[in-house]
């Protein structure tokens, strides 16, 4: 009897210690997991698109439109969490809605929140903006390219004088202008406006007021006939129409009133 007590005895203490052994085991193996993951959020909360890309700019695309034939969109974001944007609803009259206001990071730092009327979200990325579905998701299928916003190049490094430069045409109208000649100067001396419409030299004169406000009168144009004229079309009536012009970096525009830019043009170095 003594000797079977033994034996359930010794049964029992290998058990006792069998156990013990499996949760050390299993707390061993659970630790590093935990610290693993542990680590990962913390990259999560460090490494975001709001502390470690360089977001403040001007975003552009045209965005997919139910009833026209696009949506030019431009948004400038802002250090001190203002932005500022221009919606244009290509081939519809009374096109343009600009915006300004505020804006806020999601969370997780990834995203942004414009304080429009919809609230609508943007995932910042690598010097784009991409726009996201009302429930804050990103646009999948074929069209999910068409909802992203490129930075703008910024020459940061050198002032760009609106006078005495050579600025070329490269977009109109809210569409990009290839393999034209044409483009604007407005000089200095005897302040005169001129430059090639793509297919006729101009010449006038201009006059700035407050800075940014700015007039064109007596511009005459030649009259040689080309195969196709309508970017000179557009081009001479946005010089007929043009009240004011912005400059950011290498970029000028010409535009009316607060509408978005009639003309887009790139300073030539």
């Amino acid at each position: 009897m003594k000797k079977h007590l033994l034996v359930l005895a010794v049964l029992a203490l290998i058990f006792s210690v069998s156990c013990e052994n499996a949760n050390k085991k299993e707390n061993t193996d659970s630790d590093p997991l935990d610290v693993e993951k542990t680590d990962t959020e913390l990259k999560l909360d460090i490494h975001t698109s709001q502390t470690s890309l360089d977001w403040k700019g001007t975003y552009v695309g045209t965005l997919p439109c139910a009833d026209c034939e696009g949506i030019k969109t431009t948004i400038r974001l802002n250090e001190d969490l203002t932005y500022d944007a221009v919606m244009e609803y290509l081939g519809k009259e009374e096109n343009s809605v600009g915006s300004k206001g505020y804006y806020k990071w999601s969370d997780d730092g990834l995203n942004i929140i414009l304080s429009d009327d919809t609230e609508t979200q943007y995932k910042v990325g690598e010097n784009q903006l991409i726009q996201l579905d009302k429930s804050g998701n990103l646009v999948t299928g074929e069209l999910a390219d068409l909802y992203i916003l490129k930075k703008q190049k910024m020459n940061s490094n050198k002032h760009i004088a609106f006078t005495d430069t050579k600025w070329k045409l490269v977009q109109l109208m809210g569409k990009e202008i290839n393999d034209s000649e044409a483009f604007i100067s407005f000089s200095t001396e005897e302040s005169k406006v001129f430059g090639h419409a793509g297919c006729n030299t101009f010449s006038g004169k201009y006059a700035v007021e407050n800075g940014s406000q700015i007039s064109l009168d007596k511009v005459a144009v030649t009259m040689m006939a080309c195969p196709d004229m309508t970017v000179e079309k557009q081009f001479m009536e946005v010089l007929n129409t043009t009240d004011n012009f912005s400059l950011q970096g290498n970029t000028m525009t010409l535009n009316k009133a607060k509408m978005a830019p009639l003309a887009v043009f790139e300073a030539v170095e």
